[in-house]
């Protein structure tokens, strides 16, 4: 496992990438939402969240409710559960080193890390400008902070829940020592609670 996560080839960074954006949504889908609904919340194919979620079996990230890969029901293909000891454990000691942070210049973009939502409200600003994702559509003339996926700014728009779990991973990803902290104490809680 470890030594995929860590593969540092382009195509081994972008299924890792939608893995786990994969994931990460579909703790936020009504139950029984097909891979067709889930890459339309990613703006991503059908196929690509189906592969996606083959990995992350395989990762040991998540499980299939339904217990088989080949259900009757199309439905039934998309009911998984994390596991949660193994999810936390990536998102605390894994994410940073599969998903190094790349930064850039001055763009328009999506707040993300300290300056989004929920650590914006438990962290004051700081005087410089703040990480962002860069997007046509943001609000926010900050740092370019590359995301997880480059889809990430389309699906935090339209899931507010969503863009609170991948902002509080970023500040794990590239974070300041107490945005880290209160990042990992966040989604843990919130994996706690949820599953």
């Amino acid at each position: 496992m470890l030594k995929s996560l860590l593969d540092g080839s382009a195509r081994a960074a972008k299924q890792k990438a939608e893995n786990f954006a994969e994931e990460i949504e579909g703790k936020f889908l009504a139950a029984g939402s097909t891979y067709a609904e889930l890459g339309e919340g990613l703006g991503m194919s059908a196929s690509q969240v189906f592969r996606s979620a083959q990995r992350a079996e395989e990762a040991q990230l998540i499980y299939r409710l339904a217990g088989r890969p080949a259900a009757r029901d199309p439905k039934q293909q998309t009911k998984f559960w994390p596991i949660k000891a193994n999810l936390k454990e990536f998102l605390i000691h894994g994410v940073k080193y599969a998903f190094p942070v790349h930064r850039g210049g001055l763009v328009r973009g999506i707040p993300t890390g300290y300056a989004a939502p929920p650590l914006n409200q438990q962290i004051a600003g700081l005087s410089e400008p703040p990480p962002v994702w860069p997007d046509p559509e943001g609000t926010v003339r900050g740092l370019e902070f590359s995301p997880l996926y480059k889809n990430v700014p389309v699906a935090a728009r339209r899931n507010p829940k969503l863009y609170e779990l991948l902002a509080l991973v970023d500040a794990i990803r590239d974070g300041r020592a107490r945005e880290r902290e209160i990042a990992i104490r966040e989604l843990t809680a919130r994996i706690d609670e949820k599953w």
